[in-house]
């Protein structure tokens, strides 16, 4: 057997071995799952150098063609080319870092068994997504995905809103991946092939002319669902920052490299299949990737729970990365994605070490006074903060402004958009580390907090030095790479000289222009906060997201629950109960009672009817023709 399927084979065996024997062993489960990701790592690392080539696919499914359609033919293989091998990297290190870290989060959980078969399964559908060779292949994987969130968010199930939250974040994918899987449907049925891989892309201009530009519209716009509930993008965002329900390393993990970077990295997978969209498919991409940033931005500003902060944020990032695919930069939004998967890692991570030294406390306002107390655990926390602002020379800095250079090129509007988000970032990060770490301790758990074990701080050491050199490591470049010599043998290259070099605007607006932006957005909250021990603004429609979770449940849960209840109890009442049951009953009655009329007891009577009913026998018999 080819090594390379032990990347999908290894977790998938520990979940198995965990959720049927191991779950109540406890040790045995951690070694299990842990074993897997670093057996994932490691061929990882040797398929991006070179050593591990792509396993031979096997044919699942093989149906023939008709007159009027083609065949479908669906493999199960792996694809190595530089866009996977670097995802598939950030997914597997990463991971591998959050499994370790959970190690001593979840030291004293009682179903730390189960646990960790739940992120097993994740890992197993996430290898699985990165390196799918087509998109039935990849779908199945995408599922396994939602799946194992649903299982991870609502671990502590006993928990109400854990189990609320878990189930909204499955109904939101599963709106989402109905789109999705349209979307795959028309791209098999126009192009006959469902494969992502670059030889799938060559007929693809030719092949296009013969497709109504509606219905390629419609294609982009189906795989593009498939991002809006993956990667959270507005209107289906709700379901991210509930998800904060879940224990602090499924927070990581969903937000940082993983779950919801899956819809951006579909994006890049499909790219030259978006570019065949009409004028309106690429600009859509981008409003709704540069809504969704200033958006989440704008509540984040308001929030108290420090995860919810952070959540928020993944959200604006995201917006970030699916503009810069919607502006014509591919490369710019998986470089963001990369450096964005370290330090929102870490910041989770850290996160999660102040609520671990605080008892579960997660409200920014009932800290204070950290920062000398777990000093490790706020530097790292810093770093992470700095780094997410775009500070230069922290790797956020260098991806981030790659992305407001694709979208100023594309069009300014963008731009300026993506300027202002960075601003408000700087102005809500500040806030959490000022109002959390500084000022004096606000309860009796900030007053004694404890640093967490080297379990859980060397993996945030280890995020925090990627946080500060990941943008330097030539990420850039090779993804710019990439995006060229994929497009250049898809044969979709030639529309755009845009995307040939990479591209530059002069220093003022690429640089300068961003950091006095976030350096503005810092400043004021400092002048805002600092001393602070209650929030000095109170924007109610900020504070309740703009109250769409309300619109959802009064407007839609509720509305679609009364009408469907009403008409449902209405025809059970009146058709099911009246008209069958019911008035099956009284018929039936009623013709008893009529012939029990004639059940008279007289001899008389039966003789006159048995005498009646003889002559008309008899008079149709005789005269009826």
């Amino acid at each position: 057997m080819d090594i390379a399927w032990f990347l999908i084979l290894a977790p998938l065996a520990a979940a198995i071995a965990i959720l049927l024997n191991l779950h109540r062993k406890h040790d045995m489960a951690i070694f299990a799952s842990v074993g897997s990701t670093v057996v994932c790592f490691v061929i990882a690392v040797l398929v991006a150098i070179g050593w591990v080539h792509p396993p031979t696919p096997w044919t699942w499914i093989s149906l023939p063609g008709s007159t009027t359609s083609s065949g479908l033919t669906i493999e199960i293989g792996m694809i190595f080319d530089p866009l996977s091998k670097g995802m598939l990297l950030i997914v597997t290190g990463v991971g591998m870092l959050i499994h370790f870290y959970s190690v001593g989060y979840m030291k004293d959980d009682p179903s730390k068994g189960r646990f960790f078969g739940g992120l097993s399964i994740f890992m197993f559908s996430m290898t699985g997504i990165v390196l799918a060779s087509n998109l039935i292949e990849l779908f199945i994987f995408w599922e396994g995905v939602g799946l194992s969130s649903y299982l991870l968010i609502g671990f502590w199930y006993q928990k109400e809103s854990a189990a609320v939250a878990a189930n909204k974040a499955f109904v939101c994918n599963r709106i989402a991946d109905f789109g999705f899987m349209l979307g795959i449907l028309t791209y098999w049925f126009y192009f006959g092939t469902v494969s992502v891989e670059t030889d799938a892309y060559t007929h693809l201009g030719v092949l296009s002319h013969n497709v109504p530009p509606v219905l390629l519209g419609a294609m982009v716009f189906g795989l593009f669902c498939g991002c809006i509930g993956k990667s959270a993008m507005v209107p289906l965002h709700v379901w991210l920052p509930d998800a904060m329900e879940g224990p602090t390393p499924v927070s990581a993990l969903i937000h940082a490299a993983t779950m919801v970077a899956a819809g951006v990295y579909m994006l890049c997978r499909v790219y030259p299949l978006l570019l065949l969209s009409p004028d309106f498919g690429l600009p859509l991409i981008a409003t709704v990737g540069c809504f969704t940033a200033i958006f989440a931005a704008l509540i984040a500003v308001q929030q108290n729970d420090i995860k919810r902060i952070l959540a928020y944020s993944t959200l604006s990032q995201l917006g970030y990365m699916v503009m810069a695919v919607g502006c014509g930069g591919p490369d710019a939004a998986m470089f963001h994605l990369s450096t964005h998967a370290f330090f929102k890692a870490l910041l989770f991570l850290a996160a999660g070490s102040v609520i671990h030294a605080l008892h579960d406390e997660q409200d920014i306002w009932k800290m204070g006074g950290l920062w000398n107390k777990i000093p490790l655990t706020f530097w790292v926390f810093a770093i992470g903060t700095v780094a997410l602002m775009g500070v230069p020379p922290l790797s956020g800095s260098v991806s981030k402004d790659y992305v407001l250079t694709v979208a100023y090129l594309y069009h300014p509007a963008y731009y300026w958009v993506g300027v202002v988000t960075a601003g408000l970032t700087a102005f809500y990060m500040s806030r959490l580390v000022i109002v959390a770490f500084f000022g004096r301790p606000r309860t009796d758990a900030a007053k004694h907090p404890h640093e967490s074990p080297p379990i859980m701080t060397v993996p945030l050491i280890i995020l925090a030095i990627l946080s500060v050199v990941g943008g330097y490591i030539d990420i850039q470049t090779y993804y710019h790479g990439w995006m060229i010599s994929f497009l250049q043998d898809s044969q979709v290259l030639a529309t755009d000289g845009r995307l040939v070099p990479i591209p530059e605007i002069d220093l003022f607006l690429g640089e300068i222009v961003p950091l006095v932006i976030v350096l503005l957005g810092a400043g004021a909250s400092f002048a805002l906060y600092w001393g602070r021990d209650t929030d000095p603004l109170d924007i109610k429609v900020l504070a309740n997201k703009f109250y769409i979770d309300e619109l959802y449940d009064r407007g839609l849960v509720d509305g679609v629950q009364k009408l469907f209840s009403n008409a449902l109890a209405w025809f059970d009442s009146w058709i099911v109960e009246g008209l069958i049951i019911r008035g099956g009953a009284y018929l039936f009655a009623g013709v008893g009672e009529v012939l029990r009329l004639f059940q008279t007891g007289s001899l008389q009577t039966y003789a006159f009817l048995f005498s009646l009913g003889s002559v008309i026998l008899i008079y149709f018999t005789l005269f009826a023709h």
